[in-house]
């Protein structure tokens, strides 16, 4: 009798704190650095889950390792969520590749943005029939290139050393086929990777430039608008049927309230990172016009080598059909 008093004051605790209703907990990984408004709005997100009955414990800063890392957490339930960004998505199912390997196909965001309302959709559906799901997409802004020596031209960077991630057979591939000096390393050497010379330029948004210190080895970057850094948070989605339909709406709800919000303020705070990184040292080397038409000429010769090779055929046609149809609306 007495055991079971004990058992019966837990279970009322239990109740009472979780304002009467049995507490399910969902462990996040994510790379986004501590304090940035990325994290700031998951840890709101996590504010308004606890509320539904869902406890959200988050791991900021790579503490789970890589993105790749990350994937097979969430496959062997140590983890059941992170926020990834396409290099970890696509390990999950490689047509994500589509929404970050297409360089220089978007003028600016709004055209992006365009876009991707035609493409998210048919990507979550890919996701769920591998076993996760998608509970928001987004992004912080334009990826930049960094580099211990000041570039300009693509043949600049063809003669630097260009960081790859270890394991992305086919990237390392075309940068072979395109004269480019891919080193492969792995996600958490990037930094190591710069500081010994092994690689002398990768490609990273500005916010993960300044709070990776990127910019102290790299001190040169190259304000050229080459593709957005997307993202999306996942769920493993055996652990997300777990849960109630009502717990599902109202996470869902909190979830796309952060993409947005991620994607707003990451957006201005990468161009902010820029400012922070110029008055510490940084060079930033603004394309004159001819620069941009030459990065314009080397992405529209590598389209053909993208499409259906290392980018989804479908999902390129669509982006490339969707930018055209928004600049023809725009037109008018």
């Amino acid at each position: 009798m007495r055991k079971m008093n004990k058992l019966t004051v837990l279970l009322v605790a239990t109740f009472l704190v979780t304002g009467g209703v049995m507490a399910q907990s969902i462990r996040l990984a994510t790379l986004a650095p501590t304090g940035t408004s990325m994290h700031k709005s998951l840890l709101k997100m996590g504010n308004t889950w606890k509320k539904a009955g869902v406890r959200l414990t988050i791991y900021p800063d790579g503490k789970m390792g890589g993105e790749a890392d990350m994937v097979k957490r969430m496959r062997v339930g140590q983890i059941q969520a992170a926020l990834l960004t396409v290099q970890g998505l696509s390990v999950i199912d490689e047509s994500a590749r589509a929404v970050q390997l297409v360089p220089m196909m978007f003028k600016d965001l709004k055209e992006f943005d365009a876009a991707f309302s035609k493409v998210g959709s048919l990507l979550e559906k890919r996701f769920e029939a591998k076993g996760y799901k998608v509970l928001f997409w987004s992004d912080i802004g334009y990826l930049r290139f960094f580099s211990t020596k000041p570039g300009r031209r693509i043949d600049d960077y063809r003669k630097m050393k260009m960081f790859v991630y270890a394991g992305d057979t086919q990237t390392q591939k075309l940068m072979e086929e395109l004269k480019l000096r891919g080193v492969p390393l792995d996600q958490s050497d990037m930094l190591t990777g710069l500081q010994t010379g092994l690689v002398d330029m990768l490609t990273t948004a500005p916010v993960f430039g300044l709070s990776g210190q990127i910019y102290r080895s790299a001190n040169n970057m190259l304000n050229l608008n080459w593709n957005p850094l997307v993202g999306g948070l996942v769920v493993n989605l055996k652990d997300w049927n777990r849960l109630s339909p009502a717990k599902q709406k109202a996470m869902t709800a909190a979830a796309t309230l952060s993409g947005r919000e991620i994607r707003a303020y990451g957006r201005r705070e990468s161009e902010l990172a820029v400012k922070a990184m110029q008055k510490r040292g940084l060079n930033v080397i603004e394309p004159t016009p001819e620069d941009v038409a030459d990065w314009e000429k080397f992405a529209e010769q590598l389209y053909p080598k993208l499409r259906g090779k290392v980018v989804d055929e479908e999902l390129f046609d669509l982006i490339k059909n969707s930018v055209a149809d928004y600049r023809k609306r725009a037109a008018k």
